[in-house]
């Protein structure tokens, strides 16, 4: 057989699907070992920053545990619920699971509410809110999007 033939073949076809395969599957793993670690990033940078953040010990809602978050990760892309504390460029929000996250606003960030549009001092303290951002290297949110629930 030579390679003309061999190239043509369905021997050939096959081995290129089988690779073609393996590097869609390498792809999908790959990515979720980068989501994961990212993830895990936040949740360790979030906990090692939580007394500069919060003000009050990690003993209690941790758990004492070597400073280690407890079961399940926090969610280091987005806030969803009240404003507790306006300071500066920083909100204090109390998310969906009870945990006090401090969302950074930037001039980049967009701020809507109902009405269309709005500033930072348009915020108030007990405004819902639903923040889209990213985790910062001392464990806060940069808000890059914020919706102000009616």
């Amino acid at each position: 057989m030579d390679t003309k033939t061999f190239f043509q073949s369905h021997v050939f076809k096959g081995i290129l699907i089988g690779l073609g395969v393996l590097a869609i599957l390498f792809a999908g793993f790959t990515a979720g070992q980068v989501v994961g670690w990212r993830r895990g990033d936040f949740s360790d940078r979030w906990a090692k920053n939580y007394e500069r953040n919060f003000g009050r010990s990690r003993v209690g809602f941790l758990g004492g545990m070597m400073g280690r978050p407890g079961p399940g990760f926090m969610y280091g892309n987005g806030v969803v619920g009240p404003i507790l504390k306006i300071d500066g460029n920083n909100l204090t929000v109390k998310d969906r699971d009870n945990t006090e996250k401090v969302v950074v606003i930037t001039s980049q960030t967009t701020i809507v509410s109902p009405v269309g549009t709005i500033v930072k001092m348009d915020l108030k303290v007990s405004n819902n809110i639903v923040v889209i951002g990213s985790p910062n290297i001392s464990g806060q949110v940069e808000a890059k999007f914020i919706r102000v629930l009616p």
